[in-house]
């Protein structure tokens, strides 16, 4: 196998789904090794385990008291998989099981004894979002989410939680997974304790060095647009005729479309300027990772990666593109990966006329960009 397919093997986005068996630490062994083998044979008998792994689609990692797998066929697969347990877990109620879901970037390793295995933000992301539970909670991951309610079947089952505070003072979006007869519709525990407590403050999230210089400089470019409509209307003494004109002309617009707050802005998915297809995914995955880092910025609207995708190899001018998402600003900019090193170039833009507000190149190694 090339350099190359080992590097496409070790990492990609994948779709995660994190089980864990409640209160398990706390039971003797004997019921320990019996829950795990019962729920190894009730994970084992879904159709979606079986097809994944008899398509090579399937990777697993035990954890002792449950497990993770990591679906590389389709988003649903976790999702159906997550049901199906659910559902058999129904005659087995000595079986107090959590789930989690997470679509994200996962590296494919080898341990100490040659055996495949893997890890990433995408399997701390799935069993992070699966603390947020209780026993019968089939969590997911706002992402994830975003993604499933493209499909309409999917929408009536999600559940939107807020955010949860979970390992190092990291908050992650939460949204429960139910139907009528399957998952927990129950509000759980930590969200309930999350509530009573008042005057909580979230501890600050650990940015790498190089998004706290985009995020700086976005800052600026930022505050820059927010107040030159101010400096120019002390700067520029207007008559009485002109003021009544615009006026009448501001009630027109507001009453045609609601404002576009100043503090917006949109991620556009980078550009995998490569030359090759199959790095889709890491442009992708640099572009869902931004979008991350910027939703968790207070009094700042960010468009989601579900509607900023849909502009995905279009050419849409940035006054259409920033209409129709209803933001003032747009990032957007390209990924060019070659051998170990990456080029990153990030671009702020007006969305009224296009005029570039702030741009900036980064040259790094792989190895750096997923630190």
């Amino acid at each position: 196998m090339s350099e190359t397919e080992k590097t496409k093997l070790r990492l990609e986005i994948a779709h995660v789904l994190f089980i864990d068996i409640v209160g398990y630490s706390k039971l003797r062994i004997n019921d320990q090794s019996e829950q795990i083998q019962r729920l190894r044979e009730i994970v084992r008998g879904t159709e979606q385990f079986r097809s994944a792994e008899a398509e090579g689609k399937l990777l697993r990692l035990p954890t002792g008291d449950g497990g993770a797998l990591v679906f590389r066929n389709n988003q649903e697969a976790p999702v159906l998989c997550a049901l199906e347990i659910a559902k058999s877990l129904k005659d087995h109620p000595e079986l107090p099981v959590r789930m989690g879901i997470h679509s994200g970037p996962v590296n494919e390793v080898t341990d100490l004894n040659e055996q495949a295995n893997i890890a990433g933000a995408g399997i701390n992301i799935a069993q992070r979002i699966m603390d947020c539970g209780d026993a019968g909670h089939i969590l997911v991951s706002k992402h994830a989410a975003e993604d499933l309610e493209q499909y309409d079947q999917w929408q009536p089952y999600l559940h939107d939680l807020g955010q949860c505070e979970v390992k190092h003072g990291e908050r992650l979006h939460v949204v429960n997974l139910y139907t009528d007869g399957l998952g927990n519709p129950s509000r759980p525990a930590k969200f309930q304790n999350a509530a009573r407590s008042e005057g909580v403050v979230a501890k600050p999230h650990k940015l790498s060095p190089v998004l706290i210089v985009i995020l700086s400089l976005i800052a600026l470019a930022m505050v820059s647009v927010m107040f030159a409509p101010a400096i120019m209307k002390v700067g520029i003494p207007r008559s009485r005729e002109a003021v009544r004109s615009s006026g009448g002309e501001e009630k027109r617009r507001s009453a045609a479309s609601p404002p576009v707050p100043e503090k917006s802005i949109a991620v556009l998915p980078l550009v995998n300027t490569s030359g090759d297809p199959g790095n889709d995914y890491f442009s992708d995955g640099l572009s869902e990772e931004l979008i991350a880092v910027l939703a968790k910025i207070p009094g700042l609207k960010i468009i989601g990666r579900s509607s900023s995708f849909l502009f995905k190899g279009k050419s849409d001018d940035s006054r259409t593109i920033g209409e129709k998402l209803g933001v003032t600003n747009l990032l957007e900019g390209s990924v060019r990966k070659q051998g170990e090193r990456v080029r990153i170039v990030a671009e702020l833009i007006n969305a009224a006329d296009g005029r570039e507000l702030w741009s900036d190149t980064y040259d790094r190694e792989l190895k750096d960009v997923f630190a």
